[in-house]
């Protein structure tokens, strides 16, 4: 890759294979990949239990809120707070909010998921590609099944079907922005026809497209 710090953020739809995509991708191309690991980060650096931040982990704020202001949330202002209410929803989301802008600009990277697309959109990073995974409901439900573990496709439809709404509600009140919304997204990836090598060789065809040395 050349030396501009490119940062690719990847929303996925759960069991469209998004969060092995984006690990695959950032071993192809040599550069770290952030999911889980952002937790831990956050957790460090606010001095926060990380149990916090995986109870909230991409669930929208408090329900009463949420129906107050029709899931309508747009951005949260000001630094967090480091007294009183620190495990508010909103307060972890600007903490972690601080973590990913601080890894977009100290280097290249993968980040997966966490409106991570929309937190740096708005900080106005630069070399950013904003891509969303999705597949139809038989392949989710098929890689769902691969992926955990699990023999009954109820099972499987029931859990991607509840994360995919977890998902949807966490972007759309963090952001005010409809999560599968695909004009949010410059690469907008089908992902039910393709293997994942497939899409990593069109991930990187658009990279090198945008003008990216990949």
């Amino acid at each position: 890759m050349d030396k501009k710090k490119l940062v690719i953020t990847i929303e996925r739809q759960y069991g469209s294979g998004g969060k092995i995509v984006g690990k695959k991708l950032s071993e192809e191309l040599g550069i770290p990949a952030y999911d889980d690991e952002i937790l831990s980060l956050t957790a460090e650096k606010s001095a926060v239990g990380e149990q916090y931040f995986r109870l909230a982990d991409e669930k929208a704020g408090n329900n009463l809120l949420r129906r107050i202001v029709g899931g309508i949330r747009h951005t949260l202002p000001g630094n967090p707070k480091i007294e009183g209410d620190v495990t508010s929803p909103d307060n972890l989301f600007r903490f972690q909010s601080e973590v990913i802008r601080e890894l977009a600009e100290n280097e290249s990277c993968v980040i997966i998921g966490r409106c991570a697309d929309y937190i740096l959109e708005t900080a106005g990073k630069e070399d950013l590609i904003k891509i969303f995974v999705y597949a139809d409901t038989a392949t989710c439900i098929r890689r769902t099944m691969e992926a955990d573990g699990l023999a009954d496709t109820k099972e499987a439809l029931d859990k991607l079907t509840k994360i995919t709404r977890q998902r949807r509600e966490y972007h759309r009140y963090f952001t005010g922005r409809e999560w599968e919304d695909v004009s949010n997204y410059d690469l907008p990836i089908n992902a039910s026809r393709l293997e994942y090598d497939q899409i990593i060789e069109l991930i990187k065809a658009y990279i090198r497209m945008v003008g990216y040395d990949v």
